[in-house]
């Protein structure tokens, strides 16, 4: 047996950790940045928050094709050089249309790089241990989301937003450093195909990623949005610790859930996540009525919904990952790994303008009742057509 961490694959942990946690040190950080700097208001944030991830959308269909046709680490690191550059584009940002340019253009660069990095791990993984690899490298970013909020958060208020920004900027080059010192396997060589719309989006996944866009709607919300949601309802304590809970649940869940992918209980890890996930919405939403009555067992109960809610999540990922891989043929990893990514970020994307609009006129208590209802849609979807069509189509 092959074994799992080889150098090169604790490299790609290294540059993914490294990015991501750029990433999350900023996410909740900007509304506040925005609104400071340049007076915006709720629906105006999230329409430029959303920015990075539809520009992310619109890319990562082209950059699957390009990852599948091409040799793949040269890509993965020009866009990992240009995700890290508009860190220090967002220093020098001197309006708000040149922070939504530069937006839109951090996301295209990590639409290319995520599909880059995800499908060269998947390249680097021994296949009998690909559940397991793929979940100990998504704890990369469930461990740059456990500490990038909340020292964001910390630092907004010690520090300048600009300090903020080189920060993000130095880990992710240091990010970039790894990811050129990784080694990829040789690449098989490709037969060219006419170009098709499977060669973009691996029409298999469609039906999975239908559920995933739901689930990933109150996921967008919750991650840019729960800080809001925090003063909205009256808690004091440093919400930066929400995304610190939700990345321990999300941890621990995907070490096992890695593993038990890989003998053979793909099917029932998602039902299960999506079981768990449900319920936390529900009560994520009911956390403005246990505030009313009382404020302190509504915030134990806020950090507990952080940690399950991170075990949901954390359960279904690495699953979602290896479904979609497992429904493709080796010569389109890259478009599966596209379409799984695509399915989350437009549902991101959504998650965000509903939750600035929402933000704006209302209490995010309503949006997350709509998460609960979209996650239900996403389960009884998911047990009557998609469990049976992956059953009927994986080639592995």
């Amino acid at each position: 047996m092959r074994t799992l961490f080889s150098p090169s694959y604790c490299l790609m942990l290294a540059a993914n950790f490294l990015m991501f946690f750029g990433f999350w040190m900023l996410v909740p950080v900007l509304p506040f940045y925005l609104a400071e700097t340049f007076e915006a208001e709720g629906t105006l944030i999230g329409i430029i928050l959303s920015c990075y991830t539809i520009s992310a959308l619109c890319i990562r269909p082209f950059s699957g094709y390009l990852i599948d046709m091409f040799a793949r680490k040269p890509l993965y690191v020009v866009a990992y050089a240009v995700f890290t550059a508009i860190f220090l584009g967002y220093h020098f940002s001197t309006s708000i249309a040149l922070f939504a340019l530069f937006r839109i253009v951090h996301g295209l660069a990590f639409g290319t790089t995520s599909v880059g990095g995800n499908t060269i791990v998947i390249d680097i993984l021994p296949t009998e241990r690909r559940g397991e690899g793929l979940g100990y490298f998504g704890l990369t970013n469930n461990f740059a989301m456990s500490i990038g909020p909340m020292i964001g958060l910390f630092l907004h208020t010690s520090v300048s937003f600009d300090v903020i920004f080189m920060l993000a900027f130095a880990a992710s080059a240091i990010g970039l450093v790894c990811a050129l010192s990784v080694k990829t396997p040789p690449k098989p060589r490709v037969v060219r195909e006419p170009l098709s719309f499977d060669r973009f989006i691996l029409k298999k996944g469609l039906p999975a990623g239908l559920t995933l866009l739901l689930l990933s709607i109150p996921y967008g919300m919750t991650t840019n949005y729960v800080a809001i949601y925090a003063e909205q309802i009256g808690i004091t304590h440093n919400t930066g610790l929400f995304f610190t809970c939700m990345a321990i649940g999300l941890a621990v869940s995907r070490i096992f859930s890695g593993r038990m992918v890989d003998r053979g209980r793909l099917t029932q890890l998602i039902a299960w996540g999506m079981q768990g996930v449900l319920a936390c919405f529900a009560l994520l939403a009911a956390c403005r009525y246990i505030a009313l009555w009382d404020i302190e067992v509504c915030t134990i109960v806020f950090f507990i919904i952080a940690v399950l809610l991170g075990v949901g999540f954390g359960t279904m990922f690495p699953a979602y990952n290896t479904l979609f891989v497992n429904l493709a043929p080796n010569s389109k990893r890259g478009t599966a790994t596209s379409t799984y990514l695509t399915s989350w970020d437009v549902g991101i994307g959504i998650g965000m303008l509903i939750g600035g609009y929402i933000a704006e006129v209302s209490t995010l208590s309503y949006g997350y009742l709509l998460g609960a209802l979209l996650t239900l849609g996403s389960f009884l979807y998911y047990n009557k057509v998609v469990a049976p069509h992956f059953l009927r189509n994986r080639l592995r």
